[in-house]
């Protein structure tokens, strides 16, 4: 099969691992680098890298490594994606949406905001900083209403 730009590439960067490492010489190095670049075919490509180790090798490893059969490209472990809360989420809009619901959604969002500070804790999710803004308007909210509700009282009694 032909080796494409990205396949030369992976085994430079195979290469000047093993440079780095002290297993090539700086005239070898040089000399699979140039070879490496003029290749054609993969099988050419695994030719230069096949006595060199193809990723990190673990510290308390002293055996060889198996020399792969045919040239297999290294690849990058894709990261894994850290997802928000939606309860967060839910807390932050219920927090939001208080002052327009005369306060009906303050109660929800410190609930919403207690769970989910709960639940990133437990999952290591994000969403944090929504989880507690929706706290704070929520019980700035209750207690928005505790105070209308003892003026009312206090006024009602006073009268």
């Amino acid at each position: 099969m032909r080796a494409s730009h990205a396949d030369r590439e992976r085994a430079v960067d195979v290469l000047k691992a093993g440079f780095a490492e002290g297993r090539l010489g700086q005239a070898e190095y040089e000399q699979r680098m140039d070879r490496a670049y003029q290749a054609q075919t993969h099988h050419e490509l695994q030719m230069l890298v096949a006595d060199l180790p193809q990723g990190p090798m673990p510290q308390a490893q002293f055996q060889p490594r198996p020399v792969p059969a045919t040239f297999m490209p290294m690849q990058m472990p894709m990261p894994v994606p850290v997802h928000t809360n939606s309860s967060a989420t839910g807390a932050l809009v219920c927090g939001i949406m208080a002052p327009m619901t005369w306060g009906l959604t303050a109660i929800p969002a410190v609930i919403l905001g207690h769970k989910a500070r709960a639940e990133i804790r437990r999952t290591g999710e994000r969403g944090d900083g929504q989880a507690i803004a929706g706290l704070v308007i929520g019980w700035l909210g209750i207690g928005a209403w505790a105070l209308f509700f003892l003026v009312f009282v206090l006024l009602a009694a006073v009268n």
